[in-house]
Protein backbone atom coordinates (compact mmCIF):
# COMPACT_ATOMS: atom_id res chain seq x y z
CA UNK A 1 0.00 0.00 0.00
CA UNK A 2 0.82 3.55 -0.36
CA UNK A 3 2.68 5.02 2.29
CA UNK A 4 0.80 8.60 1.88
CA UNK A 5 -2.60 6.51 2.24
CA UNK A 6 -1.75 6.84 6.28
CA UNK A 7 -0.94 10.56 6.11
CA UNK A 8 -3.00 13.17 8.08
CA UNK A 9 -2.30 16.80 9.17
CA UNK A 10 -2.00 17.51 12.57
CA UNK A 11 -1.58 20.53 14.60
CA UNK A 12 2.00 21.05 16.14
CA UNK A 13 -0.09 22.64 18.97
CA UNK A 14 -1.70 19.33 19.66
CA UNK A 15 1.31 17.53 19.86
CA UNK A 16 1.61 16.59 23.72
CA UNK A 17 4.71 18.10 25.45
CA UNK A 18 4.43 17.09 28.83
CA UNK A 19 1.69 14.42 31.01
CA UNK A 20 -1.11 15.18 32.58
CA UNK A 21 -0.61 15.91 36.25
CA UNK A 22 -2.88 13.06 36.97
CA UNK A 23 -2.34 10.45 34.68
CA UNK A 24 -6.38 9.34 34.22
CA UNK A 25 -7.78 12.30 33.51
CA UNK A 26 -6.70 12.62 30.06
CA UNK A 27 -9.45 12.35 27.54
CA UNK A 28 -10.20 8.95 26.34
CA UNK A 29 -11.65 8.33 22.78
CA UNK A 30 -14.11 5.10 22.82
CA UNK A 31 -14.67 3.80 19.51
CA UNK A 32 -17.13 0.81 18.67
CA UNK A 33 -15.26 -0.69 15.44
CA UNK A 34 -18.76 -2.83 14.41
CA UNK A 35 -20.67 0.13 14.84
CA UNK A 36 -18.56 2.70 13.74
CA UNK A 37 -19.54 5.40 16.59
CA UNK A 38 -17.59 7.22 18.90
CA UNK A 39 -17.74 8.42 22.56
CA UNK A 40 -15.55 11.25 24.49
CA UNK A 41 -15.33 10.33 27.72
CA UNK A 42 -11.50 10.55 30.37
CA UNK A 43 -9.73 8.23 30.73
CA UNK A 44 -10.64 6.31 34.39
CA UNK A 45 -14.12 5.84 32.54
CA UNK A 46 -12.20 3.10 31.17
CA UNK A 47 -13.50 0.86 34.52
CA UNK A 48 -17.27 1.26 32.32
CA UNK A 49 -16.12 -0.40 29.00
CA UNK A 50 -14.39 -3.47 30.69
CA UNK A 51 -15.79 -6.57 32.25
CA UNK A 52 -15.24 -9.63 34.41
CA UNK A 53 -13.45 -12.21 33.26
CA UNK A 54 -11.45 -9.47 30.42
CA UNK A 55 -7.92 -10.36 30.33
CA UNK A 56 -6.10 -6.99 30.13
CA UNK A 57 -2.54 -7.67 28.69
CA UNK A 58 0.07 -5.20 30.03
CA UNK A 59 4.09 -4.17 28.36
CA UNK A 60 6.13 -4.58 31.86
CA UNK A 61 9.13 -3.51 30.67
CA UNK A 62 11.41 -0.29 31.80
CA UNK A 63 12.66 3.01 29.85
CA UNK A 64 16.37 2.82 30.55
CA UNK A 65 18.69 6.21 30.39
CA UNK A 66 19.55 4.92 26.85
CA UNK A 67 20.90 8.34 25.19
CA UNK A 68 24.15 9.33 25.83
CA UNK A 69 26.52 11.88 24.54
CA UNK A 70 29.62 10.88 23.76
CA UNK A 71 33.25 12.15 22.27
CA UNK A 72 35.41 9.86 20.19
CA UNK A 73 38.81 9.09 22.01
CA UNK A 74 40.46 9.19 17.83
CA UNK A 75 38.92 12.61 16.95
CA UNK A 76 37.56 14.79 19.97
CA UNK A 77 34.62 15.50 18.01
CA UNK A 78 30.94 14.61 19.78
CA UNK A 79 28.92 11.51 19.40
CA UNK A 80 25.52 10.06 20.53
CA UNK A 81 24.94 7.01 21.08
CA UNK A 82 21.29 5.49 21.85
CA UNK A 83 21.11 1.95 23.29
CA UNK A 84 18.52 -0.47 21.41
CA UNK A 85 18.93 -4.25 22.83
CA UNK A 86 21.44 -5.96 24.49
CA UNK A 87 22.77 -8.74 22.60
CA UNK A 88 23.18 -11.99 24.51
CA UNK A 89 25.06 -13.90 23.18
CA UNK A 90 28.24 -10.92 23.66
CA UNK A 91 29.14 -10.00 27.15
CA UNK A 92 28.25 -5.84 27.50
CA UNK A 93 27.93 -5.79 23.81
CA UNK A 94 24.79 -3.84 22.69
CA UNK A 95 22.86 -2.88 19.32
CA UNK A 96 23.33 0.65 19.10
CA UNK A 97 21.72 3.78 16.69
CA UNK A 98 24.81 6.35 16.10
CA UNK A 99 24.85 9.70 15.35
CA UNK A 100 27.60 10.97 12.97
CA UNK A 101 27.79 7.08 12.16
CA UNK A 102 29.55 7.37 8.91
CA UNK A 103 32.98 8.23 11.29
CA UNK A 104 32.12 5.10 13.59
CA UNK A 105 33.52 1.63 12.30
CA UNK A 106 34.82 -1.69 13.81
CA UNK A 107 37.84 -0.31 16.58
CA UNK A 108 36.60 3.29 17.27
CA UNK A 109 36.39 4.21 20.83
CA UNK A 110 33.71 6.75 22.23
CA UNK A 111 34.31 7.79 26.47
CA UNK A 112 31.32 9.01 28.14
CA UNK A 113 30.88 11.91 30.98
CA UNK A 114 34.55 11.39 33.17
CA UNK A 115 35.45 8.26 31.58
CA UNK A 116 33.72 6.12 33.67
CA UNK A 117 32.10 4.49 30.84
CA UNK A 118 33.95 3.51 27.56
CA UNK A 119 32.72 1.62 24.42
CA UNK A 120 34.52 0.14 21.18
CA UNK A 121 32.71 -0.78 17.72
CA UNK A 122 32.53 -4.01 16.96
CA UNK A 123 30.76 -4.53 13.60
CA UNK A 124 29.26 -1.63 11.46
CA UNK A 125 25.21 -2.41 10.26
CA UNK A 126 23.70 -0.25 7.83
CA UNK A 127 21.40 2.82 8.70
CA UNK A 128 23.70 4.17 11.61
CA UNK A 129 23.49 0.42 13.74
CA UNK A 130 26.68 -0.22 15.46
CA UNK A 131 27.22 -3.38 17.95
CA UNK A 132 29.47 -1.06 20.28
CA UNK A 133 31.11 -3.44 23.33
CA UNK A 134 31.02 -1.32 26.97
CA UNK A 135 33.66 -1.30 29.38
CA UNK A 136 32.94 -0.14 32.77
CA UNK A 137 33.62 -0.73 36.86
CA UNK A 138 30.77 -1.57 38.35
CA UNK A 139 26.50 -2.53 37.65
CA UNK A 140 25.93 -1.31 34.02
CA UNK A 141 22.54 0.18 34.33
CA UNK A 142 23.67 1.93 37.50
CA UNK A 143 26.59 3.68 35.23
CA UNK A 144 24.15 4.63 32.96
CA UNK A 145 22.04 6.13 35.37
CA UNK A 146 24.33 8.87 36.28
CA UNK A 147 25.28 9.21 32.67
CA UNK A 148 22.36 8.47 30.52
CA UNK A 149 19.38 10.61 29.24
CA UNK A 150 15.95 9.60 28.93
CA UNK A 151 15.49 8.80 24.72
CA UNK A 152 12.29 10.89 24.55
CA UNK A 153 10.83 11.49 20.99
CA UNK A 154 11.97 14.24 18.73
CA UNK A 155 8.83 15.83 18.96
CA UNK A 156 9.44 16.24 22.79
CA UNK A 157 11.26 19.68 22.80
CA UNK A 158 12.54 19.27 26.45
CA UNK A 159 13.84 16.77 28.80
CA UNK A 160 11.11 15.18 31.62
CA UNK A 161 11.89 16.73 35.24
CA UNK A 162 11.25 13.42 36.44
CA UNK A 163 12.30 10.19 34.77
CA UNK A 164 9.56 8.18 35.78
CA UNK A 165 7.05 11.13 33.71
CA UNK A 166 8.60 8.90 31.02
CA UNK A 167 7.40 5.05 32.58
CA UNK A 168 4.95 3.53 33.34
CA UNK A 169 3.76 2.38 36.84
CA UNK A 170 4.24 -1.02 36.28
CA UNK A 171 7.74 -0.55 34.83
CA UNK A 172 9.35 -3.42 35.81
CA UNK A 173 11.62 -5.09 33.20
CA UNK A 174 14.69 -2.49 32.04
CA UNK A 175 16.06 -2.81 28.91
CA UNK A 176 13.62 -0.06 26.58
CA UNK A 177 14.86 2.51 24.66
CA UNK A 178 11.03 4.19 24.13
CA UNK A 179 8.40 3.62 26.48
CA UNK A 180 4.98 1.67 25.95
CA UNK A 181 3.03 5.02 26.07
CA UNK A 182 -0.80 3.62 25.90
CA UNK A 183 -0.08 2.31 29.65
CA UNK A 184 0.96 5.92 30.96
CA UNK A 185 -2.88 6.70 31.81
CA UNK A 186 -3.23 3.65 34.31
CA UNK A 187 -2.52 4.72 37.74
CA UNK A 188 -2.23 1.57 40.72
CA UNK A 189 -5.91 2.86 41.85
CA UNK A 190 -7.18 2.31 38.48
CA UNK A 191 -5.86 -1.29 38.08
CA UNK A 192 -7.28 -2.21 41.90
CA UNK A 193 -10.74 -1.12 40.56
CA UNK A 194 -10.08 -3.22 37.51
CA UNK A 195 -9.06 -6.33 39.61
CA UNK A 196 -11.76 -5.60 41.76
CA UNK A 197 -14.34 -5.71 39.18
CA UNK A 198 -12.67 -9.20 38.25
CA UNK A 199 -10.85 -8.14 35.25
CA UNK A 200 -7.49 -9.84 34.77
CA UNK A 201 -4.13 -8.04 34.12
CA UNK A 202 -1.43 -10.14 32.74
CA UNK A 203 2.17 -9.07 32.35
CA UNK A 204 4.45 -9.72 29.22
CA UNK A 205 7.64 -8.16 28.22
CA UNK A 206 8.88 -6.22 24.91
CA UNK A 207 11.68 -4.43 24.99
CA UNK A 208 10.69 -1.75 22.49
CA UNK A 209 13.88 -0.48 20.45
CA UNK A 210 14.09 0.59 16.55
CA UNK A 211 11.29 -1.21 15.22
CA UNK A 212 8.88 0.39 17.08
CA UNK A 213 9.75 4.23 16.32
CA UNK A 214 11.75 3.92 13.12
CA UNK A 215 9.65 5.73 10.47
CA UNK A 216 8.87 3.93 7.05
CA UNK A 217 11.65 5.17 4.51
CA UNK A 218 9.89 3.19 1.36
CA UNK A 219 6.79 4.33 -0.38
CA UNK A 220 4.92 0.83 -0.50
CA UNK A 221 4.45 -0.45 2.72
CA UNK A 222 4.74 -3.85 1.89
CA UNK A 223 8.52 -2.97 1.61
CA UNK A 224 9.22 -1.91 4.83
CA UNK A 225 11.22 -4.05 7.02
CA UNK A 226 10.97 -3.98 10.72
CA UNK A 227 13.77 -4.18 12.74
CA UNK A 228 13.74 -6.99 15.27
CA UNK A 229 13.18 -6.47 18.90
CA UNK A 230 12.99 -8.88 22.02
CA UNK A 231 9.98 -9.85 23.95
CA UNK A 232 9.28 -12.45 26.45
CA UNK A 233 5.88 -14.82 27.52
CA UNK A 234 6.48 -16.70 30.94
CA UNK A 235 4.64 -19.90 31.84
CA UNK A 236 2.25 -18.50 34.44
CA UNK A 237 1.01 -15.54 31.64
CA UNK A 238 0.97 -18.15 28.51
CA UNK A 239 -1.82 -20.69 30.79
CA UNK A 240 -3.73 -17.41 31.34
CA UNK A 241 -4.16 -16.10 28.30
CA UNK A 242 -4.89 -19.73 26.85
CA UNK A 243 -7.26 -19.96 29.48
CA UNK A 244 -8.91 -16.94 28.55
CA UNK A 245 -8.97 -17.80 24.90
CA UNK A 246 -10.42 -21.52 25.79
CA UNK A 247 -13.24 -19.95 27.36
CA UNK A 248 -13.89 -16.90 24.65
CA UNK A 249 -13.01 -13.82 26.97
CA UNK A 250 -11.93 -10.59 25.60
CA UNK A 251 -7.77 -10.41 25.57
CA UNK A 252 -7.64 -6.62 25.43
CA UNK A 253 -4.01 -5.19 24.72
CA UNK A 254 -2.86 -1.94 26.37
CA UNK A 255 -0.29 -0.41 23.63
CA UNK A 256 0.92 -1.75 20.25
CA UNK A 257 4.00 -3.06 21.53
CA UNK A 258 1.12 -5.71 23.66
CA UNK A 259 -0.18 -6.31 20.38
CA UNK A 260 2.91 -7.18 18.45
CA UNK A 261 3.70 -9.60 21.27
CA UNK A 262 0.73 -11.37 21.68
CA UNK A 263 0.36 -11.94 17.67
CA UNK A 264 3.62 -12.67 16.95
CA UNK A 265 3.56 -15.47 19.76
CA UNK A 266 0.00 -16.54 18.79
CA UNK A 267 0.47 -16.37 14.83
CA UNK A 268 3.51 -18.31 15.24
CA UNK A 269 2.55 -21.24 17.68
CA UNK A 270 -1.61 -21.23 17.45
CA UNK A 271 -1.79 -20.77 21.23
CA UNK A 272 0.27 -18.46 23.70
CA UNK A 273 3.43 -20.37 24.88
CA UNK A 274 6.02 -19.46 27.16
CA UNK A 275 9.12 -18.20 25.22
CA UNK A 276 11.77 -15.46 24.70
CA UNK A 277 12.82 -14.66 21.47
CA UNK A 278 12.86 -11.81 18.61
CA UNK A 279 10.24 -10.53 16.32
CA UNK A 280 9.98 -8.10 13.58
CA UNK A 281 5.90 -9.06 13.00
CA UNK A 282 4.89 -5.91 10.70
CA UNK A 283 0.35 -5.66 11.31
CA UNK A 284 -0.76 -3.42 8.64
CA UNK A 285 -3.67 -3.57 6.59
CA UNK A 286 -4.47 -7.21 5.63
CA UNK A 287 -3.40 -8.65 8.69
CA UNK A 288 -6.09 -10.44 10.60
CA UNK A 289 -5.87 -10.59 14.35
CA UNK A 290 -6.02 -13.88 15.39
CA UNK A 291 -5.23 -12.69 19.46
CA UNK A 292 -5.98 -9.77 20.34
CA UNK A 293 -9.92 -8.83 20.77
CA UNK A 294 -10.14 -4.65 22.27
CA UNK A 295 -7.12 -2.50 22.51
CA UNK A 296 -6.37 0.29 24.19
CA UNK A 297 -3.70 3.16 22.28
CA UNK A 298 -2.30 6.64 21.80
CA UNK A 299 -2.94 8.62 18.59
CA UNK A 300 0.21 7.96 16.63
CA UNK A 301 2.59 10.02 13.80
CA UNK A 302 1.37 9.80 10.36
CA UNK A 303 2.52 7.65 7.70
CA UNK A 304 3.74 5.29 11.24
CA UNK A 305 4.02 1.52 11.68
CA UNK A 306 1.63 2.44 14.18
CA UNK A 307 -0.88 3.79 12.72
CA UNK A 308 -0.57 1.31 10.24
CA UNK A 309 -1.21 -1.18 13.20
CA UNK A 310 -4.57 0.97 13.91
CA UNK A 311 -5.81 0.95 10.59
CA UNK A 312 -5.53 -2.74 10.43
CA UNK A 313 -7.58 -4.08 13.32
CA UNK A 314 -10.24 -1.37 12.38
CA UNK A 315 -9.96 -0.19 8.95
CA UNK A 316 -8.01 2.86 7.33
CA UNK A 317 -10.94 5.05 6.71
CA UNK A 318 -12.51 4.94 9.64
CA UNK A 319 -9.08 5.23 11.25
CA UNK A 320 -8.35 8.64 10.04
CA UNK A 321 -12.18 9.37 10.61
CA UNK A 322 -11.31 9.27 14.24
CA UNK A 323 -7.88 11.26 14.37
CA UNK A 324 -9.92 13.84 12.24
CA UNK A 325 -12.29 13.52 15.03
CA UNK A 326 -9.90 13.89 17.87
CA UNK A 327 -8.26 16.79 16.25
CA UNK A 328 -11.17 18.45 15.67
CA UNK A 329 -11.85 18.26 19.61
CA UNK A 330 -8.31 18.75 20.50
CA UNK A 331 -6.82 15.82 21.26
CA UNK A 332 -3.48 15.52 22.81
CA UNK A 333 -1.11 13.00 20.26
CA UNK A 334 1.82 11.04 20.78
CA UNK A 335 3.71 9.82 23.79
CA UNK A 336 1.87 11.85 26.42
CA UNK A 337 -0.90 12.55 24.79
CA UNK A 338 -4.82 10.83 24.47
CA UNK A 339 -5.86 7.64 24.36
CA UNK A 340 -8.00 5.32 22.86
CA UNK A 341 -10.39 2.75 23.17
CA UNK A 342 -11.28 0.49 20.36
CA UNK A 343 -13.49 -2.55 20.72
CA UNK A 344 -16.06 -4.74 18.59
CA UNK A 345 -16.45 -7.21 15.97
CA UNK A 346 -14.66 -6.52 12.69
CA UNK A 347 -14.83 -7.60 9.56
CA UNK A 348 -11.19 -8.06 8.48
CA UNK A 349 -12.15 -7.48 5.07
CA UNK A 350 -12.85 -3.72 5.48
CA UNK A 351 -9.55 -2.98 6.45
CA UNK A 352 -8.04 -2.98 3.07
CA UNK A 353 -11.06 -0.66 1.61
CA UNK A 354 -8.86 2.37 0.23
Amino acid sequence: MDVNLFDFDLPESQIAQSPMKQRDECKLMVVNRETETIEHKKFHDIIDYLHKGDVLVRNNTKVIPARLIGTKVETGGHCEVLLLKQLDDQKDTWECLCGNAHSIHPGSNITFGDGRLTCTCVKELPEGIRHMQFHFEGIFLEVLETLGKMPLPPYIKKQVDDNNDYQTVYAKVPGSAAAPTAGFHFTEELFQQLREKGVEVVDITLNIGLGTFRPIKVQDTDKHVMHTELFEISEESAEKLNKAKEEGRRIIAIGTTSVRTLEACYGKYGKFVATREDTNIFINPGYEYKAVDALITNFHLPKSTLVMLVAAFMGRHWTLHCYNEAIKNNYRFFSFGDSMFIYGKFDYSKAMDL
